[in-house]
């Protein structure tokens, strides 16, 4: 199983970028719970905490693409550098503001300041491995590879987070974000050999818009559903933590969810499959809606737990899936800005899961937050039913809007 993995990080400077994009991407699973935790903690009011953490999220959403288009064009360094600057004050001026009590006005500034210039660590790894890879082969591996530490960030930013923030300090998670932003982002955009060329002379050439892509914009419907169904769930673990009198356990129950999402990816990962990709992609979304519904009926930490994991089982495959349809469909030099699209309609979703979910649960309970989770899979199911004839196409192709 680890052969393939062992082959693709053999390859000179992958394993360097790789590593420090694990690093650099443990504040996108750090920020939201860190923020909800810090908030609720200060102000006593999850809907206050749900709108700030939504903020982050819009913001994100919105200039995330921008950014990438830049990133595309200029590079990464050049373009990420300042970008994390600013994003780790603004982190800094939000814990700052909370702690004076500041209106929330200053809250939801600074928090979508560092949503806004987060950027997409994630797409920076995926284009370099683009570079460096000579096979589909390898390529399919190295984007599970990924995946799967996206879910290992997940498996333990969400503990950290919760651990410091509820038994040392409340700002103490968010101080932690900043820390792994600085230090990975540090490593990640030194590492010049293994930058994909910027691609100065598109800006006087026409541009595609890879938003209109039917396959782009359908997938991205599907990932803004699935986010709805993480923001959901994210508050409503919390909550329902705190209802059994363990609030702790929220950061637990979190990294249980996303552990089963990481061997779910390394398994994955570790063969090649013969099924059709679009087989597979619809497979893992109507799984991923049903395991959302079961999370529901649970009542203690550990039916919580169980559910959790088997549920994870779903997503890392079903991005994988979603990463390769979409580097098979964009073209090389706008490869960061098609990846990033994907993490922004997830974005979207998250931060209206997370809004919605914090409003009702203000008014009812865990379970009534966990209901928005239930509507969002089952609308996402639906949509990947009726989109069935895109994927198909999608899965075949080696390249719709350009030569790599």
């Amino acid at each position: 199983m680890l052969k393939n993995y062992r082959e693709i990080l053999s390859i000179p400077g992958a394993w360097q970028f790789s590593a420090a994009g694990l690093i650099a991407r443990f504040p996108m699973s750090i920020v939201g719970i860190a923020q909800i935790l810090m908030i609720t903690a200060l102000y006593d009011s999850y809907t206050l905490a749900g709108q700030v953490s939504a903020a982050s999220i819009i913001s994100y959403a919105i200039f995330a693409p921008l950014l990438a288009k830049l990133v595309d064009r200029y590079g990464q360094a050049k373009i990420m550098t300042p970008a994390l600057i600013i994003c780790v004050t603004a982190l800094g001026l939000l814990i700052s503001s909370a702690f004076l009590k500041a209106a929330p006005l200053y809250l939801y500034l600074f928090t979508s300041i560092a949503g806004a210039s987060s950027g997409s660590l994630g797409a920076l790894v995926r284009s370099r491995w683009t570079m460096v890879v000579k096979t589909p082969a390898q390529m399919h591996t190295a984007y599970a590879m990924e995946s799967t530490i996206d879910e290992f960030v997940y498996v333990v930013g969400p503990v950290l987070a919760t651990l410091l923030t509820t038994s040392i300090h409340p700002a103490a998670g968010l101080v932690l974000a900043i820390t792994f932003t600085l230090t990975g982002g540090a490593w990640l955009l030194s590492q010049k050999a293994t930058e994909p060329p910027a691609n100065v002379k598109q800006i006087s050439g026409p541009q595609t818009q890879i938003i209109l892509h039917p396959l782009i914009l359908s997938l991205g419907l599907v990932y803004l559903c699935a986010g709805t169904v993480f923001g959901s769930i994210d508050v409503a673990v919390v909550a329902f933590t705190d209802e059994l009198g363990n609030k702790t356990m929220a950061g637990v129950l979190l990294g249980i969810f996303a552990a089963g999402s990481m061997v779910a990816g390394l398994l994955y990962g570790s063969r090649t499959w013969r099924f059709p990709l679009w087989k597979l992609f619809v497979l893992g979304v109507t799984a991923l809606a049903i395991g959302t519904t079961l999370i529901t009926f649970s009542n203690t930490n550990f039916s919580m737990a169980l559910t959790m994991f088997i549920t994870g089982f779903t997503i890392s495959p079903t991005m994988i899936n979603v990463n390769t349809m979409v580097q098979r469909t964009v073209s090389a030099n706008q490869l960061t800005e098609g990846l990033t699209w994907m993490s922004t309609f997830m974005s979207i979703g998250i931060s209206l899961g997370a809004a919605l979910t914090g409003r009702i649960i203000d008014h009812t309970n865990s379970a009534g937050g966990f209901t928005v989770a239930i509507v969002a899979a089952w609308v996402m199911a639906t949509i990947t039913l009726a989109a069935i004839p895109i994927l198909r196409k999608a899965s075949q192709a080696t390249d719709v809007m350009g030569t790599h």
